[in-house]
């Protein structure tokens, strides 16, 4: 993947999906067509901050770099360099994916 040059405004975090490997279904290879999109993303960039009543920036609850879970239909998709990214308001993150190391 390569580097984005796009700087997401308020409370808007850029996103790319973690792509599901091929889904088979009874021997059937599912068409990306037929495809859901994924919950699971990547957090590329963030935007400049949500800010407050009293005009204060308050932090995101994610940084770049994160596995997030993201809800269904929320969000803008935008392609860039034949690349699908999503832009979504920080509200439109479900969760962090945190992966459990310990046995």
């Amino acid at each position: 993947m390569a580097k984005v040059n796009i700087k997401p405004i308020g409370d808007r975090v850029l996103v790319h999906h973690i792509e599901e490997k091929e889904q088979v279904r009874g021997g059937i290879i599912i068409p990306d067509s037929a495809k859901e999109k994924s919950q699971e993303a990547e957090v590329i960039a963030l935007g400049t901050g949500k800010k407050d009543e009293n005009g204060k920036v308050t932090s995101f609850e994610v940084k770049v770099g994160d596995k997030v879970l993201i809800s269904k239909y929320g969000g803008t998709e935008v392609k860039i360099e034949d690349e699908k990214y999503t832009l979504v308001r920080e509200d439109d993150i479900l969760g962090i994916v945190v992966l459990n190391t310990q046995s």
